[in-house]
């Protein structure tokens, strides 16, 4: 019985975290763009999020008695934060001072197709039916866009492309390199890469001039506690928990949910089309968890081997 509440344990963690990267992270695209739109300053903004949340986590679980990452855990969680928030975050955060949230979320999306590619070259190939996911996942995410303004700055498209790949480095880096226990990991990760988010806007000259708008401090306030310390949280327990194709499966609800947004606060229209791409991304996500799930069921005519389980 211990080893079944074990197993439902963790099955429900892997699904409460699936739910707040899925959801959350699919409206931090049109809190950003609130963000910047109302007076802040990118990298100064994504500084601020990323120090104040990954601050307050550290002090929570020094309070709880974790103990402080040592030295070559902090060097992991600078590259890794380096890759996922810096590059990743960062280049989402510059993109959408050019392109439309639904462009940035089409741009990562092909974060798991990136994530799948640098796994098989670590030896973690997808599985067939994670294959089909990703395929069907990325069809639908295409699928969603074919109607909006696809016409970015190449500076936008080119700082799409680089969040995209740097967030698949950190996320396929992530397992292989020291990093700090649980969730201090998070922690350090948001700590190292706000100060640099911080030193990087200073020195490109940017500056608050005026008091930004309610609805923007509102917004920085919603990506410091839901974007950064709720759903980064979750993302840094999936990548140890799930294989990295089921890791990154959000990238292609993220879209959904930005839409869904744009319908409900931004008087925009959904058409047939998008309906139809919304349950092809569906239907992505379902055979990638599908993989997962038989990833993890052993074959009976195999024998059992001491192959670490992924």
């Amino acid at each position: 019985m211990g080893m079944q509440q074990l197993k439902f344990r963790d099955s429900l963690g892997i699904v409460l975290a699936l739910l707040a990267v899925y959801l959350i992270w699919g409206s931090t695209y049109f809190a950003i763009r609130v963000a910047l739109e109302g007076g802040f300053p990118p990298l100064l903004m994504a500084g601020v999020r990323f120090v104040l949340a990954g601050s307050a986590l550290f002090a929570v679980l020094w309070w709880r008695g974790a103990p402080v990452p040592h030295a070559k855990e902090w060097l992991g969680a600078s590259l890794i934060g380096t890759l996922l928030l810096i590059g990743g975050n960062g280049g989402v955060v510059i993109a959408e001072q050019w392109v439309a949230s639904g462009l940035a979320a089409l741009g990562v999306a092909t974060v798991p197709v990136w994530t799948a590619l640098l796994g098989g070259l670590g030896g973690r190939w997808p599985r067939r039916l994670e294959w089909a996911g990703l395929a069907l996942g990325f069809a639908g995410v295409v699928l969603l866009n074919l109607e909006g303004d696809l016409r970015a700055s190449p500076v936008g498209a080119l700082a799409l492309f680089i969040a995209a790949l740097s967030w698949s480095l950190g996320s396929t880096w992530s397992q292989r390199v020291a990093l700090p226990a649980g969730l201090m990991a998070s922690a350090a990760e948001m700590l190292v890469a706000g100060g640099l988010f911080l030193v990087l806007g200073l020195v490109r000259g940017e500056r608050v001039g005026t008091m930004p708008h309610q609805s923007a401090l509102l917004a920085l306030l919603y990506l410091i506690v839901f974007g950064a310390l709720v759903a980064f949280t979750a993302y840094n327990y999936l990548l140890r928990r799930v294989r990295p194709a089921l890791a990154t499966s959000y990238a292609y609800v993220n879209p959904v949910v930005a839409v869904g947004l744009g319908v409900g606060f931004a008087d925009e229209r959904i058409t047939s089309v998008g309906l139809a791409a919304m349950l092809v991304i569906v239907a992505g996500v379902a055979l990638l968890a599908w993989g997962k799930k038989d990833a993890r069921r052993p074959a009976r005519t195999t024998p059992v081997s001491h192959k670490q389980p992924t």
